[in-house]
């Protein structure tokens, strides 16, 4: 059974980092993709980062976090990382990461999310 657990969120001041881990276990298919969403109450939740590994560790990062938020990943831990640098107020918000698993259907994966993870930037 796959499972994610997530970690480092907390509480900073605007202009702070922090940085999001991602432990992997139950792993018994290919990774396709690793990602970040957050969420915001009374919001959808949205894709913050997200990493191919398909496509050579290609990745994509939402527009207002460009510059100042960097995924990474670890194969020999199988962790994901999210690092977020010069936080601002609105980055607050419910942190998760997703596992994209290859199936036996070319094309097809299987997502994963984590239980989730509060970042809080106050002043």
């Amino acid at each position: 059974q796959v499972q994610l657990e997530e970690s480092g969120g907390g509480l900073v001041q605007p202009g702070e980092s922090l940085r999001l881990s991602c432990v992997a276990s139950g792993i018994s298919a290919d990774i396709d993709a690793v990602g970040w969403y957050r969420q915001i109450p009374g919001k959808q939740r949205e894709s913050v980062a997200s990493l191919s590994v398909t496509n050579d560790d290609r990745t994509r990062y939402a527009d207002d976090v460009k510059g100042r938020f960097t995924i990474s990943r670890d194969n020999a831990e199988n962790t994901v990382y999210l690092q977020m640098d010069s936080l601002k107020l609105e980055d607050t918000a419910v942190y998760y990461c997703t596992v994209d698993l290859k199936t036996d259907v070319d094309i097809v994966t299987t997502r994963y999310w984590g239980q989730g993870t509060q970042v809080t930037v106050s002043s």
